[in-house]
């Protein structure tokens, strides 16, 4: 479980396939707190961490098939930047919203607007999946926990404050980038629960 608060953002420095799974390595300053079996969410993605560097300067995680389908993952390269957030520790605050780390689909950057201070995002994704978006409901883009503006059937905005633009990878996001995009869990029920009425 997560709270799509940006802990650190890490840098891909190794991709390397086996099969239908890829092994991603990524420098990161939180790698030297990092141990094997734990949860991280990476660009909204929970992965199990495999391997941690005896130098505890990187690690490794492995995305199967499944994830490569229904992420942006399958476009990552070497150098990419990932936002980073370690599973949530029973107790504290929950400053964003609950988060699965369980992708619903992709999305697509369709507009970037320099609000002279703040920016707006927006996005469009495919809503023949019956995932919803409301005004000033929450949403979880590459991980990060944001309040949607604009809803529209298949698209919506949110604004980034410039703390966010530069301490995830918001800053490196460009037109027709695919995000993950994990909708509102209590949305998703509701949305499941008309559809079986």
């Amino acid at each position: 479980m997560f709270t799509g608060i940006i802990e650190s953002t890490g840098k891909i420095t190794s991709i390397i396939k086996d099969k239908s799974n890829i092994h991603i390595t990524m420098k990161s300053d939180i790698a030297n707190q990092l141990k094997v079996d734990q949860s991280v969410a990476h660009n909204g993605v929970c992965l199990t961490v495999v391997d941690v560097r005896k130098d505890n300067s990187s690690y490794t995680v492995t995305a199967i098939d499944e994830t490569l389908a229904k992420t942006n993952f399958k476009s990552l390269k070497v150098t990419d930047i990932i936002n980073l957030e370690r599973a949530m520790k029973l107790g504290d605050r929950l400053d964003g919203h609950i988060v699965q780390g369980h992708v619903d689909q992709t999305g697509k950057c369709i507009n970037i607007k320099n609000e002279n201070g703040s920016w707006i995002f927006t996005f469009e994704y495919d809503s023949s999946t019956q995932n919803i978006t409301i005004e000033k409901g929450s949403i979880t883009i590459n991980g990060v926990s944001l309040t949607v503006i604009n809803s529209l059937k298949n698209e919506f905005s949110v604004a980034i404050i410039p703390y966010t633009y530069s301490h995830t990878n918001f800053g490196e996001l460009k037109i027709n980038n695919a995000v993950n995009l994990e909708f509102d869990i209590i949305g998703k029920y509701v949305a499941r629960i008309t559809t079986l009425k």
